[in-house]
């Protein structure tokens, strides 16, 4: 199968990291975690959402692959931390991951991040990564994306 270019990218970091894992490009959108669930047939809280962060201090780019179902407490993610976090603008965000929000895999990018991984996702069997592109997915075990990022699993869900 033909691949994007961008969804190539997360494939061959996929194949180098050993895995066999496969980045499956779909005709309907995936850009936001309801589209994605809905798209492959899952529970929205299997969906990784990939959010990039700024330490407000040290300008750090920190990438959380969150719960599609939660949203990210940024108080518990500053604790982690040790600055308070921003969520990053788009341009901040190409310019660390390479991709476009929307699209951004759990590697592939051009150095690595520093990453945080919501604790919640752990309860899956399988969860659904975006690979690249706003119709771009791959489906992993949560240890095996705690091991493709080197990843700390942290409690970061907000309350609510």
């Amino acid at each position: 199968m033909n691949l994007s270019p961008a969804a190539q990218r997360v494939q061959d970091a996929l194949l180098d990291r050993g895995t066999q894992l496969e980045v499956r490009e779909l005709p309907a959108s995936t850009r936001t975690a309801v589209e994605a669930a809905q798209a492959v047939g899952c529970q929205l809280g299997q969906i990784v959402k990939s959010l990039v962060f700024r330490g407000a201090h040290s300008g750090q780019a920190l990438l959380v692959e969150t719960s599609g179902a939660n949203r990210v407490s940024e108080a518990r993610l500053a604790g982690q931390v040790g600055e308070p976090v921003h969520i990053a603008s788009a341009e901040f965000v190409r310019q660390h991951t390479g991709f476009a929000i929307g699209g951004v895999p759990p590697l592939a990018h051009p150095q690595p991040l520093r990453t945080y991984i919501d604790r919640d996702l752990m309860g899956y069997p399988e969860v659904w990564a975006a690979a690249g592109t706003p119709q771009a997915l791959f489906a992993l075990t949560p240890q095996q994306l705690v091991e493709l990022t080197r990843g700390d699993v942290v409690d970061i869900k907000a309350p609510g």
